[in-house]
């Protein structure tokens, strides 16, 4: 029942803007900015609302987004756009996102193994 009067409460708040909206251009920066905004309040809420005991396994599943960044940055850096004049930020940009992307999987298999080693057995 809170999720269907939350979800009125939405509607309520964003039909008017809605109406606004369709009738003014927005600027397609603006429009970027406000899902990265959006974004970011949406992870910040639903980190902060995770019991503290799984934190370690939230992080961890982390894998999996870093890997879908990791093969979006070798495409960036195996797409053949030298005639292109951002071609080589391009491929530097990609080359960054894999160093970045792989200290983040692998970092995280770390932790994993790190916690999973807290629950062995001393002797074993």
């Amino acid at each position: 029942m809170q999720a269907e009067e939350a979800s009125r409460q939405v509607h309520d708040l964003v039909s008017p803007l809605e109406a606004l909206a369709s009738q003014a251009h927005v600027s397609e920066w603006v429009f970027l900015g406000a899902i990265f905004v959006l974004a970011v309040f949406v992870g910040y809420y639903v980190v902060w609302s995770v019991t503290p005991a799984l934190h370690t396994p939230l992080m961890s599943v982390t894998n999996a987004i870093s890997s879908v960044v990791i093969v979006g940055a070798l495409i960036a850096v195996g797409a053949d756009i030298t005639q292109s004049p951002t071609g080589t930020l391009s491929r530097f940009l990609g080359i960054v996102g894999v160093a970045l992307a792989s200290v983040n999987i692998f970092g995280g298999f770390l932790v994993t193994q790190r916690m999973l080693a807290m629950y062995k057995k001393k002797g074993s």
